[in-house]
């Protein structure tokens, strides 16, 4: 399995365990390792949400699960560090104007971050997860990220933005397994997951309801016009962070055709809105980007992905600034992409780096 090289007699690997089926697994295929290395292995659960009742049983319940297996048991509270670097930028983020991507801050500066400076703290020098993505070890001893064996449960998009660096100490047990085959696997070896649903929303959005969850915040801005690309009027909205690039239902106004969202005009608090043939852009400009290789290896074919669900778009050029942010030009006009999102560069499977959209 890449990445476990180098486990040494004594050596301590940390794995988080969230209660789900994918760390449990990740959590039995460590020990295993660990074993065999005659390493220890230690579960690592974060409470990222403020912990009451139901966090405490889930604590309890992994607690003896990494007993049976053979690995100690270590919680910490993040959730106060979690508000700071998750929740609130994410709010800020649509009062901005922008569309957040959290799952990507989370693995950077939570995950990949504050846990596994709490995995260091407890000996391990390494910090495995459930994620579905696969790390080899370059020419120079760096990282090399690329996707996981699961095209359907693919993580490698969110992980784009972890510091070469930290993504050193990371390993991936599932790097080579399909979801289909998780359950199954824990079946053999009589685990069960002690939450048995997997969510695939924003962790801290209760119902995926992002809308009734910044709504709730009260500080959210308020309505105001909408115009047309050349600047007529076309009606107003009822919050800039209501909307997303691209979006056709739910804007409540009455046009002959169609229309989108073109664009959010934060400082003016206006939103842009078009006909679907003015949603295609030459190019698009993307901002902090983590580079997991040096932008003078990259090769000629490589292509930029924007969001989850999306293939990369191959690209045409792009024009490198001084400060390491790009415009890049795909092959052929695309669909605007949403500013705040993450842009993930490709090439083939294994990821380049990744950064921001930026705003017009």
């Amino acid at each position: 399995m890449p990445h476990f090289e180098g486990l040494s007699p004594g050596d301590t690997l940390a794995v988080a365990v969230s209660g789900g089926a994918d760390s449990l697994l990740a959590l039995a295929l460590a020990v295993d390792l660990a074993r065999k290395a005659e390493a220890w292995a230690v579960g690592l659960h974060a409470h990222f949400l403020p912990p009451g009742e139901a966090a405490a049983r889930l604590e309890g319940e992994l607690a003896a699960l990494c007993e049976r297996l053979g690995a100690r048991f270590h919680a910490v509270d993040l959730s106060r560090e979690f508000q700071r670097l998750v929740i609130t930028p994410f709010a800020d983020a649509y009062k901005a104007g922008l569309t957040p991507n959290p799952c990507v801050d989370c693995n950077a500066r939570m995950k990949f971050g504050l846990l596994l400076d709490a995995a260091r703290d407890l000996g391990a020098g390494r910090l495995a997860t459930g994620h579905y993505a696969a790390l080899e070890t370059g020419a120079g001893g760096g990282p090399r990220l690329f996707r996981g064996a699961d095209p359907s449960r693919d993580q490698s998009y969110f992980l784009a933005r972890v510091p070469a660096e930290r993504l050193a100490r990371a390993v991936f047990p599932l790097a080579a397994r399909r979801k289909t085959e998780v359950r199954e696997q824990l079946a053999r070896r009589g685990l069960a997951a002690p939450l048995p649903r997997e969510s695939r929303e924003i962790c801290f959005i209760p119902g995926d309801d992002y809308r009734a969850f910044l709504a709730a915040r009260g500080d959210m801005p308020g309505p105001g016009e909408a115009v047309f690309a050349d600047g007529k009027p076309a009606g107003r909205h009822r919050g800039l962070w209501r909307h997303t690039i691209g979006q056709r239902r739910g804007l409540g106004i009455a046009h002959a055709e169609p229309l989108y969202v073109l664009a959010k005009q934060a400082k003016e608090n206006r939103l842009v809105v078009g006909v679907k043939n003015e949603l295609p852009v030459a190019g698009f400009r993307v901002e902090a980007i983590n580079f997991l290789a040096a932008p003078d290896t990259w090769p000629e074919s490589i292509g930029v992905q924007t969001c989850y669900r999306q293939r990369p778009k191959p690209l045409a050029r792009i024009d490198w600034d001084s400060d390491g942010a790009a415009t890049v030009f795909p092959g052929e006009p695309v669909e605007r992409p949403a500013p705040g999102q993450a842009a993930v560069f490709y090439a083939g499977d294994e990821v380049l780096g990744g950064g921001w959209i930026a705003q017009e």
